[in-house]
């Protein structure tokens, strides 16, 4: 096992390289730079004023010479400045990961909890009104992108009926009370969450069927156990062995959902953060956020499948 995670970890190293690679390319052959961003009808720059700026910030460089510098700043445990802003980057991202982080968490939750619970459901009651509803429903839910949903949510329940506020993370001018952060917190966790819930309950709905055909399930009816120890112990374990793998693919598209998402709501995460490096051509923010996502994504990967050994004892890394 720790041989395979040596291994996982030294493949991680070439990997991350390239991703850093492709995207300071991507983000050098974008149109104009962080300079040319600032610059404003409200507040104008000469031509002098603009290319000692761009000196100052390293942007009149070749761009392999400007990936290299930013490569060894990394290797030093320095992600850069903002160029914007001018401060560190690391310190940018880790005040908005957070709660990025709580807004991914309970998001895939609900999701797996919910969409768990309503997959088992519609196996145990197979080609029944249940069983179809909730195939219908699930249908629709993985048809609904989540930037619709987002301002579906806000119209229905932020302008029509007013039950949650459509944008921030709580009510400015008062105290921070977890009651009013979480009515700030429904609306872009459903509009995560929705999309996800009809996956797992997907998944879970297959991965049941297939488990209760099984002859050791019959051995164990047959053996005169109770439903629920059958159902819990014998088929719910092995049915959660294809949810480990979406439970691990759904972090690559929280981050990518997210960025929709906390644009929609305001949520001042990481994903924001990132929409506003873009527009501003915040190139070491936007390689920040490119960095840490690739190595969450991984350690993710690396968790699914070490939790297949735990899940299937027949499953070895040895």
């Amino acid at each position: 096992m720790i041989h395979y995670i040596l291994r996982k970890l030294l493949l991680a190293i070439p990997v991350l390289f390239g991703v850093t690679l492709i995207v300071f390319a991507v983000a050098s052959a974008m149109p104009g730079d962080a300079v040319l961003a600032m610059i404003t009808a409200e507040a104008p720059s000469s031509e002098q004023l603009i290319a000692m700026r761009r000196g100052e910030l390293g942007l009149d460089q070749p761009v392999v010479q400007q990936y290299l510098h930013w490569l060894g700043q990394l290797l030093h445990g320095n992600f850069g400045r903002s160029f914007v802003s001018g401060r560190p980057v690391i310190d940018l991202i880790g005040e908005r990961l957070p709660i990025t982080l709580e807004l991914m968490g309970v998001a895939l939750l609900v999701a797996f909890l919910l969409g768990t619970a309503l997959g088992l459901a519609s196996a145990l009651r197979q080609y029944g009104a249940a069983d179809y509803g909730l195939t219908v429903a699930g249908l629709v839910g993985v048809s609904i992108p989540d930037f619709f949903l987002g301002l579906l949510l806000v119209y229905l329940f932020s302008l029509e009926l007013r039950w949650f506020p459509s944008a921030g993370v709580r009510t400015q001018g008062g105290a921070f009370s977890w009651a009013d952060h979480l009515r700030y917190l429904v609306l872009p966790a459903a509009s995560l969450a929705l999309f996800r819930t009809a996956i797992f309950m997907r998944y879970a709905r297959a991965g049941m069927l297939d488990v209760l055909n099984q002859d050791y399930m019959r051995t164990a009816r047959a053996k005169g156990l109770r439903p629920r120890l059958i159902l819990l112990r014998h088929g719910l374990r092995n049915a959660l062995i294809p949810l480990t793998t979406v439970f691990g693919l759904s972090l690559p598209t929280l981050f990518g959902g997210s960025v929709v998402v906390e644009t929609i709501f305001q949520w001042p995460g990481i994903g924001l953060l990132f929409i506003n490096a873009v527009v501003d051509r915040d190139s070491p923010v936007i390689m920040g956020y490119v960095l840490l996502t690739a190595v969450i994504v991984m350690a993710a990967n690396l968790l699914t499948d070490l939790a297949y050994a735990v899940l299937d004892p027949r499953v070895s890394y040895g």
